[in-house]
């Protein structure tokens, strides 16, 4: 009975440091817990999932561009388009406010459209000569 009662004096005092402990046991041979994990903060949380969306981005777009493809296409092809026209509005403005480029630019046009009028629109033989090319370049172009 003394045995067991000095056996429980020895828990108890070894509670009492923070450890239980049997005396006489080799404890380095015993396996050990891993540490209890530390809650984690806030901006730990959020850093976590701020990596594991960054981790998946390329899965997200992979699938997002082939499941809607040809919208996107049809999108940056118009937005090219309106960029594209706005920078040709831009550069022909910054042209015309060049004094003597937009006489000329004018005198130019009229001189090509009256050609083009005379060349082709008078007679009978030249429209029907342009009717001629404008199917010819139809078939060309679309194939028919």
């Amino acid at each position: 009975m003394e045995t067991g009662q000095q056996q429980r004096e020895s828990i108890n005092t070894s509670l009492s440091q923070g450890t239980l402990a049997i005396k006489g046991v080799d404890t380095e041979n015993l396996p050990k817990l891993p540490p209890a994990p530390e809650p984690e903060s806030q901006w730990q949380q959020i850093g976590r999932q701020v990596s594991h969306f960054l981790e998946q981005l390329p899965e997200y777009l992979g699938s997002f561009f082939k499941e809607y493809k040809q919208p996107i296409i049809t999108f940056a092809l118009i937005w090219a388009a309106i960029v594209t026209a706005k920078i040709v509005l831009t550069l022909l403005d910054a042209i015309n406010d060049i004094p003597l480029l937009s006489l000329l630019f004018e005198l130019v046009g009229i001189g090509y459209a009256s050609w083009f009028i005379s060349r082709y629109l008078l007679k009978v033989s030249t429209r029907q000569e342009l009717a001629d090319e404008i199917q010819f370049l139809k078939k060309q172009f679309l194939g028919e």
